[in-house]
């Protein structure tokens, strides 16, 4: 092996593996957050497991339980008042009053046990009620007006228990299941932990799944956005704090049961651990962000490391201490990443590696190659001029009318002897990309950002398909379609569509080829059994499709490998796919057939010396992206269009030029029907037409694939 060769072996394998890319994806995935603070705890499980004697046996899982589930309703509480853009301070002194009235209505009342857990959950609810109305109805800020009702309540809950601890302290009213409640377990689990299951599951259904929920994480987000979609903001904020009271007096009914005392201390300071707690875990003090999961993560964070340093015998003062260390840093962590995640993301998302393109084929005038450049398209004929935005494939029906897609998310009709006759078929959305006629004469098109829609020829739109069988092999969620670019159909009405990227858009695309590593794939829709499935991955920007004359394999195109690729869908080789050609001059897009059983092959983009350079240097192209605007980057020349002829064993013949684009650059797509080639290009303002010679004037492209239309009976 040559130094050469050995040193681009080394390169490549260097840049193979990408840790900035899994950086990248890990981070911008909902549970990475979360996976942090969850690993914290664990970490802190086992520690104090190794080091403090019988932390891990059952009896002290148990108790240790029961405490942490009537903290868990504080922390999601909490957690919810923050979600909701605001904050209550009111917890602590609402969880002391809340047990408080526990007591009195079990051991003064005698009320019986489901008539105090209604009351003392009712007595939550009236409570959060002041601060709903305050805050949601008055408009009063959430932090000045929960400080005040911390006090309040503090200051009731101090004056009831002067009055009230010695007929509690004397009270001698007992209840198998109060006792039940608040010492018993299920199956090993203390009834406490189920309750806090239960509540956490329901929620998370609530929060996630249903409209209050959604207005709630609405609002939180941006109240303005929320007025203007019609959420009663009053309303969402009453019924926010409403809960968060009832919640914390859940907690408090387990919390009284288990004790069956009040103290002057009770739930005070669980405003400040509840607010450290689901920040910690994960829960944005600006609102509209937050799980109930990452509430419980952060409370067990918190709870295992105050109960830790207790039963390594320190003081109370320093777990207050460290909570509020924790407080700060979360405040910090929480300010900064908010900020900055976006940025970090992006910063790494872009990973280029190192791409070898081999020779580069001589395309000048008068070289004798199949891709000498010449001027054959420059004289096209313009079609639409001015009518169309963006016509980036075009195809013809059986009655000679010509359809394309524009940046609208149209698809428009021309008809007439010069199509002068211009109509709006039909609104897909997205982007409308490739285009194909079915058996049926319906319109199968790919919509980039939708999937897969079709056109019945009266122009009503369906849907096919939006997603795709996952890649478990990534650890982005691949399977919804974003990019889906071309297709073709094959004769049992499968439908092959190519999706070119499954990390980029229609708006960042080009990035794709910059970075080299192949995201593509060619897709497969069964519309027989409603399936679609994914043949063929990491393809590097997977676009072109073509069914064989001999319908027995797939073409597609290799844009950002500079490659026509095959793919077996009959015979002996079926599942197998293969390098028809390599090393092309320009970047592959549309494929479509020719009357003399061969191929038309649209070049997109053509490579440059400096640009097959730039493509095996990765380092010099993350400077780039990092340190010019995208403007200036280095990409291929758009600035000619370009046309190849492939015969029919795909190999090129001749070509086509527009040197220079002065009519038609950035060719993306051409048609032959009737004896002419139309041309279609991403960012031009017509369709081009020119005359081909030789060539059959009587074939079309829907009577190759299916045939003849018989006539009417």
């Amino acid at each position: 092996m040559s130094g050469t060769t050995l040193t681009a072996r080394i390169r490549q394998v260097q840049y193979f593996w990408s840790p900035r890319q899994t950086f990248a994806d890990l981070f911008a995935k909902p549970w990475m957050e979360p996976a942090i603070p969850c690993v914290v705890l664990l970490v802190l499980l086992v520690a104090f497991a190794a080091t403090v004697p019988n932390y891990a046996s059952i009896y002290n899982a148990q108790t240790m339980g029961r405490s942490y589930a009537e903290f868990g309703f504080v922390a999601i509480a909490m957690g919810l008042s923050l979600i909701s853009g605001g904050i209550d301070l009111s917890v602590g002194s609402i969880f002391a009053l809340a047990d408080f009235t526990a007591l009195i209505a079990l051991n003064i009342w005698g009320l019986p046990v489901p008539l105090v857990i209604l009351l003392t959950v009712l007595t939550g609810g009236v409570l959060g009620a002041v601060n709903g109305f305050f805050i949601g109805v008055l408009r009063t800020r959430a932090f000045l007006s929960t400080l005040v009702t911390l006090i309040v309540y503090r200051a009731v809950f101090d004056l009831l228990t002067l009055q009230w601890s010695g007929q509690l302290a004397m009270a001698s009213a007992s209840s198998d299941a109060w006792d039940a409640l608040g010492n018993d377990s299920v199956l090993g689990v203390p009834n406490a932990v189920w309750g806090l299951v239960i509540i956490a599951i329901g929620g998370h259904v609530l929060l996630s799944r249903s409209r209050l929920g959604w207005h709630l994480v609405a609002v939180g987000a941006s109240r303005r956005s929320a007025r203007h979609a019609g959420i009663s903001i009053p309303g969402v904020l009453f019924a926010t704090y409403v809960v968060t009271g009832m919640l914390t007096a859940l907690g408090a009914v387990f919390f009284a049961a288990r004790l069956a005392s009040v103290g002057s201390q009770t739930g005070e300071g669980y405003e400040f651990q509840a607010l450290a707690a689901v920040m910690i875990g994960g829960v944005s003090l600006s609102g509209g962000k937050g799980t109930i999961g990452r509430c419980l993560i952060g409370a067990g964070i918190i709870f295992v490391l105050g109960n830790g340093l207790v039963q390594f015998g320190y003081p109370g003062q320093v777990t207050n201490a460290v909570n509020g260390a924790i407080l700060l840093l979360a405040i910090g962590v929480d300010v900064k990443w908010a900020k900055n995640r976006g940025k970090a993301i992006q910063k790494s998302y872009v990973n280029p590696t190192y791409l070898d393109y081999g020779p580069l084929p001589d395309a000048r005038e008068g070289s004798g190659t199949p891709y000498a450049m010449n001027s054959r398209l420059r004289g096209a004929e313009a079609i639409a001029l001015d009518q169309v935005e963006g016509p980036e494939d075009i195809i013809l029906d059986r009655e000679g009318r010509l359809y394309t897609g524009t940046r609208q998310g149209w698809i428009l009709r021309f008809s007439g002897e010069n199509f002068d006759n211009r109509e709006l078929f039909a609104r897909v959305g997205g982007r409308p990309l490739g285009l194909a006629f079915d058996k049926d004469d319906n319109l199968i098109v790919c919509a980039a950002g939708m999937g897969l829609y079709g056109v019945k020829p009266d122009g009503a739109v369906f849907k096919l398909t939006d997603q795709t069988n996952r890649n478990w092999f990534k650890l982005i969620d691949d399977s919804r379609l974003k990019l889906t670019d071309d297709l073709d159909i094959a004769p049992d009405g499968k439908i092959y569509f190519s999706e070119g990227s499954t990390r980029y858009d229609m708006l960042t695309w080009p990035v794709d080829g910059l970075e080299g590593r192949g995201s593509g794939r060619l897709v497969c829709y069964d519309p027989a059994t409603d399936t679609t499935r994914t043949v063929v991955h990491n393809v590097r920007f997977c676009n072109g499709v073509c069914l064989t004359h001999d319908a027995k394999s797939i073409l597609f195109c290799e844009t950002f490998g500079l490659r026509l690729m095959r793919y077996w869908i009959d015979g002996p080789s079926k599942g197998r796919t293969e390098v028809v050609l390599d090393h092309l001059p320009g970047s592959p897009d549309n494929i479509n057939r020719a009357s003399d059983g061969g191929y038309w092959l649209a070049l997109v983009a053509m490579r440059t010396p400096v640009y097959d350079v730039a493509m095996r240097m990765p380092g010099f192209r993350i400077r780039m992206i990092k340190q010019l605007p995208i403007d200036e980057w280095l990409f291929p020349g758009i600035n000619n269009g370009c046309i190849v002829k492939l015969d029919a064993t795909a190999q090129p013949i001749e070509s086509y030029w527009d040197p220079g684009g002065e009519s038609h650059p950035t060719l993306t797509s051409m048609r032959e029907d009737r004896g002419y080639l139309y041309l279609g290009g991403l960012e031009n303002n017509r369709i081009g037409r020119i005359k081909l010679n030789g060539f059959n004037p009587n074939w079309t492209g829907c009577e190759s694939y299916w045939g003849r239309r018989p006539p009417p009976a």
